[in-house]
């Protein structure tokens, strides 16, 4: 096959690091634009995500480890940003927590909202974005993207931001978490990133199922999405909270138990892993919209139509271009 050496408008690194508090932060509508876009917000929130991606890709390719290994370092940068730095899995006063502030709430850690939100930042914040962007730069996948020393000056700024948003997000809450605690937090982390270095890169991909199309993992991606959220923002109102610690494992089991039937390495294509991510995000494209409607949020919501849009162009420009691609392979051109 003849490849494209014309050079990209955006490194693959950068690409990166502006994609993941896209998706994390924008899309999401924990960001919504009017406090995205802000001179403040755009420099925490993109150094934050940003950083954090493009550290755990440099590690999956150093390490030579595999998807599974960048779920467990995206759950460790879940740890990071909740428990370590907005210390959302201790602090009873943390505006998103909702009724989550008491409901899950033992031994001063919000255990569902830890659970639910480690999770989520493993699959949406860090795991999804890098697949996107191997996607796009599918010749330069398990390449390194960065140097020796933008790698470490990465890691400086993850660490202060951490300890600046510690310290802001502390003072403004007037909640310091206790010091066993934040320990907790901190082995908790360091334990996801011991699990995904001894993790072997190709744990999970040798099963022994053919391929169905594209859209059925399109369609069970998207029904997890709905699921994960949905079950979790109504276990409040539902469920007792132990049962609800079960629910997000539970997800995790059967998502995982469906996709480790099927032979990765021999018989997948792009577009079943473009399916697998682009099917998760749905419930963000059909969220976002909505939220301009919710009278009854005090923060401004105003763009997140045109967010939900922009995303969705870009999805189908991907997926277009996978299937162009995969045509011109299979021509041999």
């Amino acid at each position: 096959m003849k490849l494209n050496a014309k050079k990209p408008l955006f490194p693959p690194a950068l690409a990166l690091f502006l994609l993941a508090p896209a998706i994390g932060e924008l899309l999401s509508g924990s960001a919504p634009p009017a406090e995205f876009f802000t001179p403040s917000g755009l420099l925490m929130i993109v150094c934050l995500y940003g950083s954090g991606a493009v550290i755990i890709h440099e590690l999956r390719v150093r390490w030579k480890k595999g998807v599974a290994s960048v779920l467990l370092l995206g759950a460790a940068y879940g740890v990071l940003e909740e428990g370590l730095l907005v210390t959302s899995w201790f602090s009873p006063y943390w505006g998103d927590l909702g009724p989550m502030a008491v409901y899950g709430r033992w031994l001063g850690v919000n255990w569902v909202w830890a659970e639910m939100l480690t999770i989520y930042h493993a699959v949406f914040s860090i795991t999804i974005p890098i697949l996107f962007v191997e996607l796009a730069y599918f010749q330069r996948r398990d390449e390194r993207w960065v140097g020796k020393k933008t790698f470490a000056a990465l890691l400086v700024l993850l660490s202060a931001v951490t300890v600046f948003g510690l310290s802001l997000f502390s003072t403004l809450m007037n909640y310091w978490t206790p010091l066993p605690q934040y320990l907790f937090g901190i082995a908790i982390m360091l334990v996801f990133v011991y699990l995904a270095r001894r993790l072997a890169s190709d744990w999970g991909m040798h099963g022994q199922k053919a391929f169905p199309k594209s859209i059925v993992f399109w369609f069970v991606a998207a029904v997890a999405g709905f699921v994960f959220f949905l079950g979790f923002y109504s276990s409040p109102y539902l469920v007792p909270w132990p049962v609800a610690m079960i629910y997000g494992p539970l997800i995790i089991f059967l998502t995982v138990k469906f996709l480790k039937r099927f032979n990765w390495y021999e018989e997948a294509s792009d577009m079943h892993v473009f399916a697998l991510c682009s099917g998760a995000l749905m419930f963000f494209l059909v969220f976002a919209p909505l939220q301009e409607l919710d009278k009854t949020r005090t923060d401004i919501r105003t763009g997140m139509s045109l967010v939900a849009l922009t995303f969705a162009v870009g999805l189908i420009w991907l997926g277009l271009k996978i299937k162009r691609r995969n045509k011109d392979s299979a021509l041999g051109i």
